[in-house]
C-alpha cells in the first residue's frame, strides 16, 4: 500500500482527494498546515515509513508550500513531492520546483483526472 501526504488547508480539497483516491491501494495522511505536514513527514520518517508521495498546495497558512517543499527536501533529498494548486502558472509554482516539487499539477484537471495522473506517479509512468 502506498502512503500520501497531502498538505492542504482547505478540508473539503482534502475530503474530495480521499474520496476520489478511494479506489486506490493507499494510506492517506492529510495535513492542514505546512507545519503540519513537515511534523507528519518527520513522523512517518522516523516510523521507517516515509510518504511514497507527497501532494503539496502552494497557499498555506504560516509556513507556505515551497517553504514546506524546501524542508521537506532538507530532511529526505528523495522525497517526491508534486504540488497541486490553482496557482499552477505562476513564478511561485515554479519556485516549487526549483526546491525540489518534480512538477505542479493544475488543480482545473478535476479531481478524476488527478487520481489517474497519481496512479501513473505511483506506478513509476510519469
Amino acid at each position: 500500500m502506498n502512503k500520501i501526504l497531502i498538505v492542504d488547508d482547505e478540508e473539503e480539497i482534502q475530503k474530495l482527494i480521499q474520496i476520489y483516491f478511494s479506489e486506490l491501494d493507499v494510506k492517506i495522511y492529510p495535513a492542514l498546515t505546512g507545519e503540519g505536514g513537515l511534523e507528519k513527514y518527520a513522523e512517518l520518517m522516523k516510523e521507517g515509513n516515509a510518504p511514497d508521495l507527497v501532494i503539496m498546495n502552494l497557499k498555506l497558512p504560516g509556513m507556505d508550500g515551497v517553504e514546506t517543499t524546501k524542508r521537506i527536501m532538507k530532511m529526505d533529498s528523495s522525497a517526491l513531492i508534486y504540488g497541486f494548486t490553482a496557482s499552477f502558472n505562476t513564478d511561485w509554482a515554479e519556485e516549487l520546483k526549483r526546491e525540489g516539487a518534480k512538477d505542479v499539477i493544475p488543480r482545473t484537471v478535476g479531481f478524476a483526472t488527478f487520481r489517474e495522473i497519481v496512479k501513473k506517479i505511483l506506478e513509476g509512468k510519469i
